[in-house]
């Protein structure tokens, strides 16, 4: 594998010694923070000079997170919703009594939705919360980009829904196990990852099925380009990047591949305004890679052979300037991103 380059002297490692042996769950920037969620039950924060830790679920772990603006949402194995500001601050939003919260997602307006066991539930901006009962346990829940209405994966499809109707979801039927859901930011495809390391998609307006195959393992994670016509996805020794664009999407179309390597991507990452995409695999390496031409450039390189130093998660700033990532070994850092 030929790199053009290596990003690696503009990486810098963040501390994780006082959580050793937290893996980290999730990554965002909060307010330009570079911020972790910790399968501790911690939410660890950098500012200049230090970091802060926020005891978010102290008698559990983080499960799952979400971002809206200022503030990063987490659900946890205690059954508790908080949000977490840049400043430290908690906010309890829902409690469970226990029961694990198995998805969470968020909208800009300070709407969440979250799944806990077959119970689907949006609590919107004024606080009034509204629940529905799914087929199944939903652990892929999102916010549809048009309208106040959220889609689940669950067992035999997914589901959607419009949390101020009475109606039941409307149900888009595939069989077999889907685990995550999202959806194309002009609001006109649904896609799953599924059990059976495939993708499934809809097409809404008509109901059209597309089937995205071949994954040697389960796809987890899914990003779409800023301009909407592109889906990275991990689940495969490069990353699979599926065309969106015209009225069928990827329906007849190959996917591109990216980022070839001997380890299995485990998180991918679009940059907000280019199309770049930050590729994570099992053995904790972390390439970029440019669509436009397929250039790679080296982020982070380690030689651990082993799936317990994967990247588990990246994120970018949103003005694509700066990569924050995290690993199953409770490592992390900053890529900033040199100015041209």
């Amino acid at each position: 594998m030929a790199l053009n380059s290596s990003l690696t002297d503009f990486v810098t490692a963040l501390d994780l010694e006082a959580d050793a042996g937290a893996h980290v769950v999730g990554a965002a920037f909060l307010d330009g923070a570079p911020t972790l969620a910790l399968g501790n039950g911690r939410v660890r924060i950098w500012h200049e000079g230090g970091s802060r830790a926020v005891d978010a679920h102290p008698e559990g772990s983080v499960l799952c997170h979400a971002l809206m603006p200022g503030k990063l949402v987490t659900g946890g194995d205690d059954g508790r919703i908080v949000t977490i500001a840049a400043d430290g601050t908690i906010q309890g939003l829902a409690d469970e009594n226990g029961t694990w919260i198995d998805a969470v997602a968020a909208r800009a307006d300070g709407a969440i939705a979250w799944s806990c066991g077959r119970n689907l539930r949006a609590r919107d901006r004024d606080g009034v919360v509204k629940s529905t009962a799914l087929a199944s346990v939903a652990r892929g829940v999102a916010f549809m980009p048009k309208g106040y209405r959220i889609a689940a994966a669950q067992y035999n499809g997914a589901a959607l829904w419009f949390p101020n109707t009475a109606a039941a979801p409307d149900i888009l039927t595939w069989k077999g196990a889907h685990i995550d859901v999202t959806l194309s930011p002009d609001g006109r495809f649904v896609v799953t990852s599924m059990q059976e390391n495939a993708l499934h998609g809809w097409r809404i307006d008509d109901r059209k099925d597309m089937r995205m195959s071949g994954y040697p393992a389960k796809t987890r994670s899914l990003s779409w380009s800023g301009d909407g016509q592109w889906l990275a996805t991990s689940g495969a020794e490069a990353c699979i990047v599926w065309p969106f664009q015209g009225r069928d999407g990827p329906m007849g179309k190959a996917p591109r591949e990216c980022g070839v390597r001997p380890a299995k991507v485990t998180c991918v990452a679009f940059h907000p305004k280019a199309l770049v995409v930050a590729i994570g695999y099992e053995d904790g390496w972390i390439l970029m890679c440019r669509l436009t031409d397929a250039a790679e450039l080296l982020v982070r390189a380690r030689h651990s052979g082993a799936a317990e130093g994967a990247i588990t998660a990246l994120a970018w700033e949103s003005t694509g300037s700066r990569l924050v990532y995290g690993t199953a070994l409770g490592e992390a850092g900053v890529l900033v991103l040199p100015k041209a």
